[in-house]
């Protein structure tokens, strides 16, 4: 019999297919839009000259603070971290890289503000970057009133001004002093940073490690007792989070350390120390090299799967090792 609720429960199963088809196409358009926001934006070439030919000194390093920083915002699928809404709800990568990232344009920032740009420790600081830098270190994720976007545009916009100042040689209060003091003192953040991520990254297979927190001051002591062993196993769902935050890492210094370069060629070469840059650029630029599996693999030290995590850790240690070198050959006389 042909009644209208027989109608009705004829009709509810297609109805019901065409919402399923519906959200099964629309979870395949997150999952394909998530894959392609999950790729980290290609390395570009550090600006040597100012469009008109002339070299600045400290262009390079303030025009790629600036750029790193844009392709942070701007990449595919813009500033990720404090997305509330799929697919960049549910990834986690992406926001570990900007992490990375971050951290990094963070110590430059405040390195330009208290060293590059100032004579010394009693000169007043530069307006625009005094007043841009402290930005950068904004709740990283914040979605509304502001959102993180919009503080990091301020800063942004501040090392622009202080930039073009730098570059249209008719401000003298805009100086970059590019010395070996205040490269030391970049390259001593830069040193506790990747030595901090090679040891997370070797986590990946550590069960616990022997506490070296006193060691080597016979009269040193802590407020809280210190264990003999730390446990410092990296959970296994974060793996893949600290993989990605030493890519970002990576990342970001080959950029400054391109500019670095440049900016300081004429101290490296009176302290015979660009053979160390080189070095450096080299071991972050095959850190950088495209990653062939769909995961984060964690195979043991000899087992038959790679460990992605040691390999990271590797180049990064070694990397740290010409940091150390180049702070060592810039405190020579």
């Amino acid at each position: 019999m042909n009644t209208p609720s027989a109608k009705r429960i004829l009709g509810r199963p297609r109805w019901m297919r065409a919402a399923g088809i519906a959200i099964g196409v629309l979870f395949l358009f997150w999952i394909l839009l998530g894959i392609y926001w999950s790729r980290p934006p290609q390395a570009f070439w550090v600006n040597e000259y100012i469009e008109d030919g002339r070299h600045v000194v400290g262009y390079s390093t303030t025009d790629t603070l600036i750029r790193v920083s844009e392709a942070l915002l701007d990449k595919p699928g813009g500033y990720l971290t404090n997305d509330k809404l799929p697919p960049g709800l549910w990834l986690d990568n992406i926001p570990s890289w900007e992490f990375g990232v971050l951290q990094q344009v963070r110590d430059l920032a405040r390195v330009i503000r208290n060293d590059y740009s100032r004579s010394q420790s009693q000169s007043s600081e530069d307006v625009d970057i005094a007043e841009a830098e402290p930005n950068f270190f904004f709740d990283n994720n914040s979605w509304i009133l502001p959102t993180t976007e919009s503080r990091y545009r301020d800063a942004i916009e501040g090392f622009a001004k202080y930039r073009d100042r730098l570059a249209s040689g008719t401000q003298p209060e805009a100086q970059f002093y590019a010395r070996a003091d205040n490269l030391r003192e970049w390259l001593a953040q830069v040193e506790k940073r990747l030595g901090s991520m090679s040891r997370r990254l070797g986590n990946s297979v550590a069960e616990d490690v022997i506490n070296e927190e006193l060691a080597g001051d016979p009269s040193a002591a802590a407020a809280q007792p210190q264990r003999d062993t730390v446990d410092v196993r990296t959970p296994w769902l974060q793996l893949d989070n600290v993989f990605f935050e030493a890519r970002g890492t990576a990342w970001a210094l080959l950029h400054f350390f391109r500019a670095v370069e440049f900016d300081f060629a004429d101290v490296l070469d009176d302290k015979n120390a660009t053979a160390s840059v080189r070095q450096i650029i080299r071991e972050l630029e095959a850190s950088l090299d495209p990653l062939r599996s769909p995961v984060i693999l964690n195979g043991g030290g000899f087992g038959l799967t790679a460990n992605h995590s040691l390999v990271m850790a590797n180049y990064l240690a070694r990397a740290n090792a010409a940091v150390i070198n180049l702070r060592e050959l810039l405190d020579q006389g």
